[in-house]
């Protein structure tokens, strides 16, 4: 079902304006309209969204277009035969690991939204962060036909054959949030490295010196890789050791990503923690790798008597469905997933009609200061 977005979508706003001049007989019948390249340069937007709305009217009858020649009004309402015609509903296809948390909404719903506006149909698929899954879907969105698919890539520490081999023949792929290093493909993310920095400055600026970072494993998750990375980084430029020995990055991604899922923190997880807290008595600050990694690590804090944020600040690296509203409101980086949607589906409209070009695109975070940060309590002797 096709959602509402508010406004109109560009490719029906040029539909209405070619219908208003035929009309008006500002064309008029077997006369040839302005090119895609012209109306695209007048309504300053893409070749495929002038496709798109050309593909509508001469569905529609009201225009036929011959391959070479361009597109002609028709000599009468009921229309011409149709010498030439491309598909009505032009559909770009989507595929992630799952659907379970407000991030992959926010994505899923900004790539909706701009590809409606570009004039496109979505085809989604949970890959249940699968490689053979993802694998069999590729292969099966290629035979609907699409005109591009904008991919969340499974776990894992390569990239499945058929996304490379789709890459290497130049069919229009977008790779959003998770890259891979050494492999030159068409990429959107939130910037992960400036989130982790910006979280971990605020931290310091609030007094803090001795911060951990907890998260599930990094390897073959380049967005973590990143954060990590962005963590490192501030230490480094306020002079702070980076001290290992602070960062726990072995939590199991399906167990802590349950709370989500049925209401509660997963209690392995809680355990490992609050051991991870028992050894480094001394932290002041804990940097959660995104929101359902925070949400356990403020369980285990209270489990063992810590308030947050009095003995304990906690920053999450990504924002949840009413966080606002919690008992203890996080701190957050939000990922700006909706916008990292939306450029996805951009860049994909750009490289249908440029297949060699390869972009990697970094979109700015936004730091939300809540009550799950402060300066750190003043130790007693």
């Amino acid at each position: 079902m096709e959602r509402k977005t508010g406004r109109t979508p560009l490719y029906k706003q040029i539909r209405s304006y070619i219908l208003d001049n035929i009309k008006q007989m500002n064309w008029m019948p077997g006369e040839r309209i302005p090119s895609e390249n012209e109306l695209a340069a007048q309504f300053k937007v893409s070749r495929i969204t002038i496709k798109n709305a050309l593909a509508a009217l001469a569905e529609e009858g009201l225009i036929y277009r011959i391959q070479g020649k361009g597109s002609f009004v028709s000599a009468h309402p009921a229309g011409e035969g149709a010498v030439y015609r491309e598909a009505s509903e032009p559909a770009a296809a989507f595929l992630m690991p799952r659907l379970d948390n407000r991030f992959s909404a926010n994505l899923l719903n900004g790539i909706e939204n701009q590809l409606a506006e570009e004039g496109f149909h979505l085809l989604f698929c949970e890959t249940g962060d699968s490689q053979e899954t993802e694998t069999r879907l590729l292969k099966q969105m290629l035979r609907f036909p699409v005109k591009g698919i904008i991919v969340y890539p499974s776990y894992g520490e390569t990239y499945n054959e058929e996304l490379l081999k789709l890459t290497l023949r130049g069919f229009p792929i977008v790779v959003v949030d998770r890259y891979l290093k050494g492999v030159e493909t068409n990429h959107v993310s939130s910037d992960h490295v400036l989130g982790a920095f910006e979280a971990c400055s605020h931290l310091i600026r609030l007094g803090h010196r001795r911060i951990g970072f907890i998260s599930t494993p990094a390897e073959g998750t380049t967005s973590i890789a990143d954060r990590i990375s962005g963590y490192e980084k501030a230490l480094y430029e306020h002079d702070i050791l980076i001290d290992r020995h602070l960062r726990l990055v072995s939590l199991d991604s399906r167990k802590v990503n349950s709370v989500f899922r049925i209401g509660e923190s997963d209690a392995e997880s809680r355990e490992i923690i609050r051991q991870f807290l028992a050894q480094t008595a001394d932290l002041t600050a804990v940097i959660a790798v995104n929101s359902a990694v925070g949400l356990t690590v403020m369980d285990a804090a209270e489990e063992m008597g810590l308030s947050v944020p009095g003995d304990l600040s906690v920053i999450f690296l990504d924002d949840y469905e009413l966080s606002g509203f919690s008992k203890i409101p996080p701190t957050c980086v939000s990922q700006e997933e909706y916008f990292v949607g939306r450029e996805a589906v951009k860049l994909l409209v750009s490289i249908m009609e440029h297949p060699q070009q390869r972009r990697r695109m970094m979109v700015p975070p936004r730091l939300i200061v809540r009550q799950s940060t402060s300066s750190p309590a003043i130790k007693k002797s």
